[in-house]
């Protein structure tokens, strides 16, 4: 939780600081770049959490890793990070980043999953869904795909769900055939 909110912290910081220099895109771009490899990469998590490894060797491993395919203001931001001791909270400051953006530009982000890949009818009308549910205009949709489902779909929009999927609909009813009480005849 603590490294939540300093994450929340540190990424409102390098936006602030991006928009400031207006270097907002770029900065995005590395962001993503820096969430996806988090994401990905367990080792590189437990290392940067890991006190017995000196900041000075996490801020090489950084650059070893970031360096050429990053931003110059993002290099140095890792260097700020080490020096105050703060690797742990860059597993979260990626996606903090991506938040806080995305909600900056009026951009909601949703995930569909479904048990066939939607169509791109499906994906209009799902997209419409979000933004009368939201009132926001723009959308990120993420697609999964899950056979499980059998049929319909899951849209997750921030922390709510909406499931409108066979699967969901046969467990409710289960579930409302449990809670009643059968009395033969």
């Amino acid at each position: 939780m603590a490294d939540q909110r300093v994450a929340a912290r540190y990424a409102k910081s390098l936006l602030d600081l991006a928009q400031e220099q207006g270097t907002l895109p770029a900065i995005k771009q590395d962001m993503d770049l820096l969430a996806s490899v988090m994401a990905g990469s367990r080792d590189l998590r437990l290392l940067l959490r890991n006190p017995i490894v000196k900041h000075d060797k996490k801020l090489a491993i950084l650059t070893a890793i970031f360096g050429g395919k990053v931003s110059d203001t993002l290099m140095r931001f890792f260097q700020i990070l080490t020096s105050k001791n703060r690797e742990a909270a860059l597993e979260h400051i990626g996606d903090e980043f991506l938040a806080q953006y995305n909600a900056q530009q009026g951009v909601q982000v949703a995930e569909v999953t479904s048990a066939t890949a939607l169509s791109a009818e499906a994906r209009a009308e799902v997209e419409r869904l979000v933004r009368q549910q939201t009132g926001l205009t723009q959308v990120s949709l993420t697609e999964k795909v899950d056979p499980s489902l059998i049929g319909g779909f899951v849209l997750r929009v921030g922390d709510q769900q909406i499931d409108d999927s066979v699967r969901g609909g046969l467990r409710r009813l289960r579930t409302s055939l449990a809670d009643k009480t059968f009395i033969p005849g």
